[in-house]
């Protein structure tokens, strides 16, 4: 039978690439067919660079051609790898910054027990307070309290459709949007993960979320100097940190190290602020006393020490641990002395938050790779 090009492409329909369930014709896989006498030159492009496959591809050709129109004919087949674009992939913009998200606050501490969660919920309502839009990440994945402090513990997030793509959407509480690992966890169950599970579950939170637009996104950290503070870092760039500390020795040791691990060369995420909880005690029948019950001043002179700026005290007041029980921030108390403390404090912040903005570059989320069994963080 003649060499003929359309005869040729006619047979071609009948030949499939392996794993692609169309003819090579009809997927589109044959580019070219050139028929000089009694040569036949084929191009081909396929999706993948099996060996196997692309060997298949050129014998099913030859035999076809023998077969069907010369036994003597000369055939060459020219394959090209060309694999198809991917779906875009949620984890791709990780170390990015999250469109619509303008400035992402870590609230860490050093050690446990320092009110740093306490610290985070009324930061949050008094930003919302003062008409910002407002998120809070709880990432202290072994101890999140965000949804009884904002009284969303039966609360679960729904799944939405945004441009194609199944997101979380936070949960919302005093006008704060919220997610926290204590959402998809039964209140008395233990999470018991290392950290490439905590990981994990803090990156779809941060990226299969529906944050939407918001002037602070706040997140609470787990206490010290870990995984978890570097999973953070490393997927996203923070704006700035603000460390929570109470006014003892031994938490200030903790605290100091915490500032200096946000301030390390390898790191470089800019310090806004210290706060001092549970600074003094001042009981209801004596209001002109303070008691300081765990040292005076620590904080505030850790931050001179430290050269970054203290951004104010939160007294020991039994309404602020009742608020937190109750599901209801003490900063919404109306008139109350504690909305005081935290508009005062949250000012503050703002003002480092601007300052920071003015006059330093933007963050970079840092690179984390594992060597000698250890994890390097490196810029």
């Amino acid at each position: 039978m003649k060499l003929d090009k359309n005869e040729i492409l006619k047979a071609l329909e009948t030949i499939t690439i392996a794993g692609e369930g169309k003819s090579m014709v009809e997927s589109g896989a044959v580019k070219n067919i050139v028929v000089f006498g009694n040569e036949v030159v084929i191009d081909l492009t396929i999706a993948t660079p099996a060996m196997h496959i692309k060997k298949r591809a050129e014998d099913d050709i030859k035999k076809l051609i023998h077969e069907q129109f010369s036994p003597d004919a000369v055939v060459k087949v020219n394959i090209k790898v060309e694999a198809p674009e991917k779906a875009a992939n949620p984890n791709e913009i990780k170390g990015k910054a999250i469109p619509g998200i303008k400035n992402i606050i870590a609230v860490a501490s050093g050690k446990g027990g320092v009110g740093k969660s306490t610290v985070t919920a009324n930061l949050a309502v008094t930003l919302a307070k003062m008409g910002f839009n407002v998120g809070v990440l709880d990432a202290d994945i072994y101890g999140p309290s965000m949804p009884i402090m904002f009284d969303v513990e039966s609360e679960k997030p729904i799944s939405i459709t945004v441009d194609g793509r199944s997101k979380m959407k936070p949960i919302e509480s005093y006008e704060v949007k919220i997610l926290s690992i204590g959402f998809f966890t039964a209140p008395s169950q233990a999470v018991i993960w290392r950290g490439p599970m905590a990981s994990k579950a803090l990156n779809q939170m941060i990226f299969d979320a529906d944050w939407g637009e918001l002037d602070f996104m706040l997140i609470d950290l787990p206490p010290g100097t870990g995984d978890i503070h570097l999973s953070i870092m490393q997927s996203l760039p923070i704006t700035g940190a603000v460390v929570v500390s109470t006014p003892q020795a031994v938490a200030l040791a903790d605290a100091k190290k915490g500032v200096s691990m946000f301030l390390s060369d390898s790191i470089n995420v800019p310090v806004l602020g210290i706060i001092e909880n549970m600074a003094y005690f001042t009981p209801e029948e004596l209001p002109n006393n303070k008691y300081y019950i765990f040292g005076k001043e620590g904080a505030k002179n850790l931050a001179a020490d430290l050269q970054v700026p203290f951004l104010g005290e939160v007294p020991i007041v039994q309404s602020i641990r009742e608020a937190g029980d109750y599901g209801r921030p003490a900063a919404m108390q109306t008139g109350s002395v504690i909305e005081g403390v935290f508009e005062e404090i949250t000012r503050n912040v703002v003002e480092e938050v601007v300052k920071r903005n003015e006059n330093l570059p933007a963050t970079e989320a840092i690179k984390i790779t594992t060597m000698a069994g250890c994890s390097a963080v490196k810029k």
